[in-house]
Parts: structure tokens; sequence; C-alpha cells
């Protein structure tokens, strides 16, 4: 999900593992030292945050939508708000947290995303918190880089690789728990409080930083190596495509408002690959997208979290709209989707080395395929155990081996150097999929403010999950059939470390 799911295990976010070893604070301490684990844990609590956050209001949604008369469309921005802007300023914040000081950096992204989070919880009308959720997802993008890069800065040896696993583990958890923890928070409080509940923890890692993590020496002549228009560019033309997909609901595909908001986002997409091409130090260096694996890897990665993502915000309201089930029992009813999600990664780990990961990709796909069918067929007299379960079983059956190996086939013909850059645009494929895909799927779906609507809306949108998901084997085979040697079976992050 990210959704930060399984994959978010893959490497540092942009810059970051090639940058680490020489960082001045991180040369402070010889590599035996063994340093406390209070800097790690802080780093943590605020990951947690911002990984619960993909998922944590999709539970919430119907009392949402009582209580501030949101729209179809409303529905869909308060996901797509948050990951396009932590997925579009993600390589933006792992530079910054390379060229200026990781403390200030992350500091700077846990008050925005913060305040966001004490914003939506006192929100009263749908646009305030549809902007609460994008100035979270903004403050999620400085967090996160600067978070690792602290991370990597404070511990080396062994004691960075348990680091890293465990932030792979909270990765990995990430849309299941935060289902579920949105069940409970909406349950025993209400909406609200699956905000609100930021707030200290927000307050109380910020204060435990300025303790904690020392300030590290500002590098030189940082401000002039931003490029900040493509960060722009990249974010106002990805906001405007959702845009133009989501009015095709309200105005349909040939009306003049899509059509004016598909041209718009057409024009400032080719200015973001006109600008990259003039600046200095674009986000992504244009060889980057000459790596074939990297490329056919992302585009992979984009997809399955987009059919992930959406199959769990169309499942959660029809969870609750049509089936009845209050939000604790939901959260709980996502479990099973998580655990098969969780095993089968692990498995396919294990799977790794013998079968390559094209050919896991590819399995997972028709499996994952197979699922999306399954959940497309349900109709308004269901029953969680027949209907739904099998459905998410297959769904996770097929999800779990593709994130772990995408993330092995993305580094495949990746310099070791350049993998703290392969592994954000990776991440960031990660965030815009599952945007792009909640906003199609949403206008695929058509109404959902009713039982009826989201009944046939989730047959229409699942199947479409279906199709969508067959159509990633072109890129698939477009994957190189070897592995890096490299990488380490089953670990996306073991590269350049």
């Amino acid at each position: 999900m990210s959704t930060h799911s399984p994959h978010s295990t893959t490497a540092p976010p942009p810059g970051h593992d090639e940058h680490a070893g020489h960082h001045p604070d991180a040369a402070d301490h010889p590599p035996e030292t063994r340093r406390p684990w209070t800097v790690l844990a802080l780093m943590l609590a605020a990951q947690v945050m911002v990984v619960l956050d993909v998922s944590v209001v999709n539970v919430a949604l119907p009392s949402i939508a009582t209580d501030l008369h949101l729209s179809s469309s409303s529905y869909q921005w308060l996901i797509s708000a948050y990951v396009l802007l932590s997925g579009g300023f993600l390589l933006l914040g792992g530079r910054v947290a390379d060229l200026f000081d990781r403390r200030r950096v992350f500091l700077t992204g846990l008050t925005l995303f913060t305040a966001g989070s004490l914003t939506a919880g006192f929100a009263d009308t749908a646009l305030t918190l549809i902007a609460s959720r994008g100035a979270q997802g903004a403050g999620a993008a400085l967090l996160t880089p600067a978070a690792m890069s602290i991370v990597m800065a404070t511990y080396s040896g062994r004691q960075r690789a348990t680091a890293l696993a465990m932030w792979g583990t909270v990765a990995s958890m990430g849309i299941a728990a935060g289902v579920l923890f949105g069940g409970i928070l909406t349950t025993a409080f209400d909406w609200r409080a699956v905000f609100f509940i930021n707030v200290p923890i927000g307050v109380a890692v910020a204060a435990g930083v300025l303790v904690k993590v020392r300030l590290a020496p500002t590098r030189a002549a940082g401000r002039r190596q931003l490029d900040v228009s493509g960060a722009v560019l990249l974010v106002t033309g990805l906001l405007t495509l959702v845009y133009a997909v989501e009015s095709t609901t309200s105005h349909g595909w040939t009306a003049p408002h899509t059509l004016v908001a598909a041209g718009l986002a057409a024009i400032l997409m080719t200015g973001f690959v006109a600008n990259e091409r003039k600046v200095e130090s674009p986000i992504v260096p244009p060889a980057t997208w000459r790596i074939r694996s990297l490329v056919s890897a992302s585009t992979v990665m984009a997809g399955v979290t987009g059919a992930v993502v959406g199959a769990i915000f169309l499942s959660s309201l029809y969870l609750q709209q049509v089936l009845g089930s209050s939000a604790l029992i939901t959260g709980l009813q996502f479990l099973p989707l998580a655990a098969f999600i969780t095993v089968s990664a692990a498995a396919a780990s294990k799977a790794l080395p013998h079968v390559g990961a094209k050919k896991l990709i590819a399995v997972g796909l028709v499996i994952a395929t197979a699922g999306a069918l399954v959940l497309s067929f349900v109709d308004s007299d269901p029953s969680y155990l027949s209907d739904v379960l099998p459905g998410f079983a297959l769904l996770g059956l097929g999800v779990g081996p593709m994130f772990v190996a995408i993330s092995v086939a993305a580094m495949s013909d990746v310099a070791p150097e350049q993998s703290g850059l392969a592994s954000g645009l990776m991440m960031t494929g990660h965030e815009i999929g599952a945007a792009l895909g909640v906003a199609a799927l949403t206008a695929v779906a058509g109404d959902l403010t009713t039982a009826a609507g989201i009944t046939s809306g989730s047959h229409h949108a699942f199947l479409a999950v279906a199709i969508g998901l067959v159509a990633l084997l072109i890129p698939t085979f477009l994957l190189p059939a070897h592995d890096p040697d490299h990488t380490p079976a089953g670990h996306g992050h073991g590269h350049g470390h």
C-alpha cells in the first residue's frame, strides 16, 4: 500500500542507502558500537502513522459520509488526496532529506502530517477533510525518506539490518492493520478519532526527536539542486488526471468538463517530461527511464497496488453497506486477506531463488485475477464465508508473491549505487497506482452511496480489476528472465548496504 504493502521493504527511499554510509554523523561511531533503539522506536512510531493512514479511513467512510454528506467522488478523494501527494512528492522529499539536515526535514514533515490530522479531525465539510488528507500526504512525503535516512545514519552493521527488517515489517502490516485500527477507533469513539489519534503521537515523537536525534551539518549548495518545478508539475498533473477520471462518473466520458480536465492533465504531464530534460538535477534522471526492468516492474507495481487498494476500498463499503457489518467487524473481516498476503509473501521469498521473479509475478497475476472474478460475482444477498472470503483468499495468495518478486525484478538491471533512487521510483509508482486505482474503480462502479449501487458497482469494478490484472501480463513479459546477483533472495532491501 503502502497501501505500503510488503513490497515497501524493498529499499530505502530515494538516495538513502548510497549516502548513508558516509553521512557525517554515521561516521561518528565505529561499526561495532551498539546504539540504543530509542531512535528506531521514534522513527517507527512516525512511520506506523503514515502507513496506517493509507487505509485507516476506509472503514470510517460510511460514518464520514453520513456526517458530512459525501458524494461518491468525495469517497475516493479521501483516499486519493493522501496517496497522490505522498507519492507525488516522495522523490523530492528523498532529495531534500539528502541535501538538508535530516532532523529538520523529518520534523517539518511530522509537523505538517500532525497538523493535517488535527484539521481532519475537526473537519465539518468534505473539502476541508480532503485538503487535510492532502496535507497529511505531503507531510508523509517529507517524513518517510528523512526517517529512513536517520535510521541509516544512526545504526550500522547488524543493528542496521535489524532496523531495516523492523521497517519492512511495519510496511507489510500496513493496509490490514489500518482497516482493523480504523474499525476499532470508529466503533469505540467515532470517525474523528482515526485522525485525532495521530496528534498526541506526533507531539510525543517530535519531543523525542528533539532530545535524541542530533543535527547533522547542512550540505552546501543544496537549494540549487532541488527540482521543485518538476515535483509541482508531476503532482498537479496527477491531481488533474484523477479529477478527469472521477468526473466521468458525474459528467460522462465525452463531456466538455471531462475532456478539458484530461487535456490539462496531458499538458501538465508533458510539461513535467520537458522540465526533467531541461533542469540540472531532475527528480528522475532521464537515463533511469531506459532501465527496462525497473520501468516494467514499477508499472506492474502501480497496477497491482491500484487493484489491491481499490479492492479494499470497495470491499469495505460492500461489507458495511450491503452485508451490514459494523466498522469493527469489517476490520476483522479484512484480517484473512492480510494473513494470506503475509503467508504467501513468506513462501514466495523461499521459492524465489528456484522459480525466478518473472514467473512468480505471472503466477501471482493469474491467482489474483481469479480472486477478483470471485468477488465480481457477489450479489445483493451474499454471505461473507461463501462469497467474500474465497475472493479475499485468492487475491491475497496472488498479491503476496508479487510484492516480493516485483521488488527483486525491478533491481535486476540497476547498479547498487542507483538502488535508492530506483526503490524511490517504485514506491512512487505504488502510491500513484493506489490513487489512480481507487479513482478508476470509483468511475467504473458509479453510485457508491446506496446498497444497490454498491452491489452493481462492485460487480463492474471487480471485473475491471480482473481485466487490469490480466493486462499487467504484458509488462511482466518485458521483464528480464534473470534475477540480480547482488540482492539476497527474498529481500528487496539487500542492495547497496
